[in-house]
């Protein structure tokens, strides 16, 4: 058997494999019990309109909120990394190892329970969780952006400040721009994580006015005695983060192309 005509079977037996597994999962499943328990069209009707305007805006809003804060800390903190000034390097190091470091959940804890039993001090639910967010991401973005910057050819930033710019015009005009526009995949993907690491907030104990995806389905989970609220909530995370990883494969693939 030539080569070609056995990567063909091995192919077509990995088809049948998949096909035969679909198959004895389908029969075998209690398709009465994962209505009843996961597709109630009743729970998940009394969850609308509220899971679209109060807990899907508040989720896409914290992500924002946390994106915008976590990108201006990551940009400044990889600045620092870069610099040949030492202590700006160490200090933006322990930055973003403690903040890659340290699971989600711990930073919001300290931020939203442990500020205000040492030092009094209450930021209020939005700013807790911009902050909570903007740090662990901007940890990640950070060490992104430093590989981005580092990914544009030094000819650039040479050509730049033979043409009379200032080091920091240079930067700002030439070789910032590129580095975000080789690294806009990875940052999307950030963006996605952190849609994710959202769903902490509900460690706050916030009012049903500030429930993010999470918090409003384990809610209503709690009042129903059923998982339906829990499998809506799940779709409203993929309504998000499905369209974004549809985008980060066309810039891969589009970056791919162009190199």
């Amino acid at each position: 058997m030539s080569p070609r005509r056995r990567a063909a079977l091995v192919r077509y037996v990995q088809y049948a494999l998949l096909v035969l597994l679909v198959v004895v999962i389908a029969l075998i499943a209690d398709w009465g019990e994962i209505r009843r328990a996961f597709l109630d069209l009743d729970v998940a009707g009394q969850m609308f309109p509220d899971v679209i305007v109060i807990a899907l805006k508040n989720t896409i809003f914290y992500t924002a909120c946390g994106f915008a804060f976590g990108l201006a800390l990551g940009l400044v903190l990889a600045l620092m990394r870069l610099s040949s000034v030492g202590p700006y390097r160490w200090i933006s190091t322990g930055i973003i190892e403690l903040f890659r470091g340290l699971p989600a959940l711990v930073v919001f804890l300290v931020l939203g329970l442990g500020l205000p039993l040492a030092f009094g001090l209450n930021l209020g639910n939005v700013v807790t969780v911009t902050l909570a967010l903007g740090l662990v991401g901007g940890a990640y973005m950070a060490e992104t952006i430093r590989a981005g910057i580092q990914a544009v050819p030094k000819g650039q930033y040479e050509a730049a400040r033979t043409l009379g710019m200032t080091h920091t015009r240079a930067m700002v005009t030439i070789v910032i721009p590129q580095a975000f526009r080789i690294i806009l995949p990875p940052l999307t993907n950030e963006l996605i994580l952190l849609t994710k690491d959202s769903s902490l907030v509900y460690i706050l104990g916030m009012s049903l006015d500030e429930y993010e995806l999470t918090a409003f389905g384990r809610e209503n989970m709690n009042a129903f005695s059923n998982l339906t609220p829990m499998f809506t909530i799940a779709l409203c995370y993929l309504l998000i983060t499905v369209p974004l990883s549809i985008v980060v494969r066309r810039m891969e693939a589009k970056s791919g192309k162009a190199r």
